[in-house]
């Protein structure tokens, strides 16, 4: 029996990694594994659109790595262990690359987190605040 994950798509900021998420990301995530070579590294900052036309992935997909749209990644199947290679390659931390999908800077993220996370006022349903 295949859980329901579509009971957690009504939570803010809440991506469920799940079996099709994996199918639609697999050569996303293949291209962020790739990442692991110094070699690879060094073809893809020196030009990325040449390096990720080598990857059978979406144009949608091409396009939020070349934004560094973090959540767009995981919203087409990237998975966030994978979509770390982007970021380390560019010498950036964990905490820089998920502040990308806030509306915080990385030190107001890093503050919040440190105080004990988001206040879970307003962010516990996205009908609540008038997303859905």
């Amino acid at each position: 029996m295949k859980p329901d994950f579509h009971q957690f798509d009504d939570i803010p900021g809440t991506t469920i990694f799940t079996i099709e998420k994996a199918r639609a990301g697999f050569h996303l995530n293949q291209f962020c594994m790739s990442l692991r070579s110094a070699e690879n590294r060094e073809r893809f900052l020196a030009d990325q659109r040449t390096y990720l036309d080598e990857w059978e992935m979406t144009e949608e997909q091409k396009q939020a790595v070349i934004d560094r749209d973090f959540q767009k990644m995981l919203d087409t199947g990237g998975n966030v262990y994978f979509l770390s290679k982007i970021f380390a390659s560019e010498g950036l931390s964990y905490v820089q690359a998920v502040s990308t999908m806030t509306d915080m800077t990385t030190e107001q993220y890093q503050a919040m987190m440190l105080a004990g996370g988001r206040n879970l006022e307003g962010w516990r349903s996205k009908k609540e605040r008038g997303e859905a």
